[in-house]
């Protein structure tokens, strides 16, 4: 039941992810967000895979709230390590099987960070 729970997050979190063929690049985005004071946001490489993706679910203010949630939780080389599940979803998988003990710390943190990111960012 814990996996399945622990994957339902990967999923949810990543369902913003994903490669962005039509970036409109006649805009450049905002350095910021206008989320409320009572979102968190920051920038990073979580917030720009996420962004980058061409999820429906993905907004500045989600893909900034994430971003901020794993700047509490995660190292910087988890981060991008994390990035990386937005293009590629079966590395996610891949991880969270896998034996290896470096992996099994990592995929701690990142569960970890995951359902703090469900919480606050909804």
């Amino acid at each position: 039941m814990k996996n399945i729970v622990i994957l339902g997050l990967v999923v949810t979190l990543a369902g913003c992810g994903g490669v962005n063929k039509f970036k409109n690049k006649s805009k450049p985005a905002p350095a910021r967000s206008t989320a409320s004071a009572a979102t968190p946001y920051a920038s990073g490489p979580i917030n720009n895979a996420c962004m980058a993706s061409d999820r429906k679910a993905r907004s500045r203010q989600l893909c900034g709230c994430v971003q901020a949630v794993a700047d509490r939780n995660l190292s910087n080389g988890d981060q991008a390590r994390a990035a990386k599940f937005y293009s590629n979803p079966q590395m996610a998988q891949d991880i969270r099987q896998s034996d290896r003990s470096s992996d099994e710390r990592f995929w701690e943190a990142y569960s970890g960070y995951a359902k703090q990111a469900a919480a606050t960012c909804g």
